[in-house]
């Protein structure tokens, strides 16, 4: 096991990396957030099982960002954020398995009590098996791990995470019940990063992120989180899935999880679009003669 997974702010060289030092601090701050909130009371009436909200949304928002380093790092021309991929995914398992912790202090320890809930209620147990997943992945995250396994079996080890990442936002929308505005938003973003990973994928040689391409993607991505949220208040409370789909012509279509997808992805597209840019215009005054050779 290498250095820098006891000290995950260091770089591959040894050397103290700012950037993983800031996001290794920032990872412990819901924690402690939420750690003092209880020693302080201030979790409302029932501390503990706020703490378990709080420690779930954490554990499902640190996956989805883990998710997205990959594709932000092609969107945004910014191959550094790969350094922090491991890193976040462990603290989503860490905030995961402090989740199931607090709920088993909850419950007084009772295993038996633990164990049907899980087994019969469908969120948890699928809640759980994203758990299990993420042990797997966190046990199989070292150097040492990866060699054991061989590059090949442990990427396809670590592609379980698309898996997972579903489940947990099943698990995720269906313990909202009501608000499930962020828990939507929240699938809608990982829509269009998944959208763009499969332009990668089918892209080969020619990823093509284009402006156009990933603005196109987000504005179905935009479409699809709305339909999914008349589809869900419709499934789940028999509304009337017009009139959900009219609010976001109303008044406060600001607040709509499918608007908010879409100014979301539609500000990383012009940001995908400003980054290349600037990487054309560093390339134009490091070598003016390969941009008249394109010209011409």
């Amino acid at each position: 096991m290498t250095a820098t997974a006891f000290r995950p702010w260091l770089d591959r060289s040894g050397r103290l990396s700012p950037l993983k030092l800031a996001v290794f601090l920032a990872l412990f701050a819901p924690g402690l957030w939420t750690f003092l909130s209880y020693a302080q009371g201030s979790l409302g009436p029932r501390p503990l099982t706020e703490a378990i909200h709080q420690t779930g949304l954490w554990a499902i928002r640190f996956l989805m960002i883990s998710l997205a380093v990959t594709p932000l790092r092609r969107v945004l021309q910014w191959p550094r954020l790969i350094v922090l991929r491991r890193m976040i995914g462990v603290a989503a398992f860490g905030y995961a398995a402090l989740h199931l912790a607090i709920y088993t202090l909850d419950q007084a320890f009772d295993w038996r009590m633990i164990v049907s809930e899980i087994a019969l209620r469908f969120y948890l147990t699928i809640g759980f098996l994203a758990l299990c997943g993420l042990l797997a992945l966190a046990a199989t995250s070292t150097d040492g791990m990866i060699r054991r396994l061989g590059g090949r079996r442990w990427r396809r080890l670590h592609r379980l995470v698309y898996v997972i990442g579903v489940l947990a936002l099943i698990h995720y929308v269906i313990q909202s019940k009501l608000d499930v505005a962020e828990p939507l938003v929240v699938a809608g973003l990982f829509l269009w990063l998944m959208a763009c990973r499969a332009v990668v994928w089918l892209g080969g040689d020619d990823p093509g992120l284009s402006f156009p391409s990933l603005a196109g993607l987000a504005v179905a991505a935009g479409l699809v989180t709305a339909a999914g949220e008349a589809l869900y208040y419709h499934l789940a409370n028999h509304f009337d899935a017009w009139r959900v789909l009219g609010a976001y012509l109303g008044w406060y279509f600001d607040r709509r999880p499918g608007w908010i997808v879409l100014a979301i992805c539609l500000v990383l597209s012009v940001a995908s679009l400003v980054r290349a840019h600037r990487a054309g215009a560093r390339q134009w005054r490091a070598d003016p003669r390969s941009g008249a050779a394109e010209a011409a």
